[in-house]
């Protein structure tokens, strides 16, 4: 499953550094495209940050597979982002928010990619695709609604944490396991 996690991953990182190089973040001190996988910041990082997606792994599921077929098995994802505008006033969040939903339905074209094995250098192709539905996008809320305030996340290094507009995509992810049932 570790393989296709990192090849979504991988693969919608180049996308967002390809359609917009300008949205970055910098984590431990190494900037890259914004946006990031929950499980693997360091805890110093785990405040979301601004115009940066956030991939949540959800649960898990085999679908199909047979004794000598690799299971066909899907994982549910969760990518949040928030904004909180680009000017003082703070009157373009909305505006900023849906420049991110665009920019994630963009990245997310095609829906798939190649498997590949990145605990190896060169990675290594592995032979089969992970694919994914179209992102479903939830209410865009303000963090005085959301769960946000609930969850205690601040970030002293953005004023007005509480005026920030957000937004939750959910898709699914297919791919062929590594492991074959028997």
């Amino acid at each position: 499953m570790q393989f296709a996690k990192d090849s979504f991953f991988l693969a919608l990182q180049a996308r967002l550094a390809a359609l917009n190089p300008a949205r970055t973040v910098t984590i431990n001190g190494a900037t890259m495209p914004a946006i990031a996988v929950v499980e693997n910041l360091p805890p110093a990082f785990a405040t979301p940050r601004s115009n940066t997606f956030y991939i949540e792994w959800g649960s898990a599921t085999v679908l199909a597979g047979g004794a000598n077929n690799p299971p066909l098995a899907s994982l549910n994802v969760v990518i949040s982002y928030y904004s909180l505008g680009s000017v003082a006033s703070m009157v373009d969040r909305g505006r900023l928010l849906g420049q991110l939903d665009t920019e994630l339905l963009s990245i997310c074209q095609p829906q798939h990619t190649e498997k590949m094995d990145y605990t190896q250098s060169p990675s290594a192709d592995l032979g089969t695709m992970v694919f994914w539905t179209q992102p479903a996008f939830g209410e865009g809320k303000s963090a005085s609604t959301s769960s946000a305030r609930g969850r205690g996340v601040t970030d002293s290094a953005e004023p007005h944490q509480d005026a920030r507009v957000e937004r939750k995509a959910q898709l699914t992810i297919y791919f062929f396991s590594e492991v074959t049932l028997s």
